[in-house]
């Protein structure tokens, strides 16, 4: 899965508070658009998650699925599928860039569904996707800094 859908936006905090809130799994359900539920499943030995269960609920996708997580630093977290129902493949990353006036937040989306659906459809849901969760990561580190 070679083909990923991008964007991007400035949040007005530091990168490491950005990250914080990334890696608050378990709050995600206050702040990111159609998600019910965020568990850890697995830490590992620095603290921060590992593996991460999801239960969605954004139409037209109903799922639950684990990603498996890959930290580097306070710059950025990559994530694969490890297990899903209607999610055939998922990678995805966070990458944040230090800007003027805070941080540059890229986020990176590929998803495979197990029912067909058309390239350039996946990419518009996968931009929507994204969108709503960089207004949402936004307005979640910007309230509370």
């Amino acid at each position: 899965m070679a083909e990923q859908t991008t964007s991007s936006i400035v949040v007005d905090a530091a990168p490491a508070d950005v990250m914080a809130v990334i890696a608050d799994f378990g709050s995600y359900p206050e702040w990111a658009q159609g998600m019910k539920a965020a568990e850890v499943v697995e830490a590992g030995p620095d603290g921060r998650a590992e593996k991460v269960h999801f239960e969605l609920e954004a139409t037209p996708i109903k799922d639950s699925y684990t990603l498996g997580y890959r930290w580097s630093g306070d710059d950025r977290v990559t994530w694969e599928l490890v297990e899903g129902k209607m999610l055939k493949d998922m990678q995805g990353a966070y990458e944040l860039r230090p800007v003027a006036g805070g941080t540059e937040v890229t986020y990176r989306l590929a998803v495979d569904l197990s029912i067909p659906m058309i390239g350039m459809l996946r990419r518009k849901a996968e931009k929507v996707i994204i969108d709503t969760a960089l207004k949402g990561l936004k307005k979640r580190v910007e309230s509370r800094a």
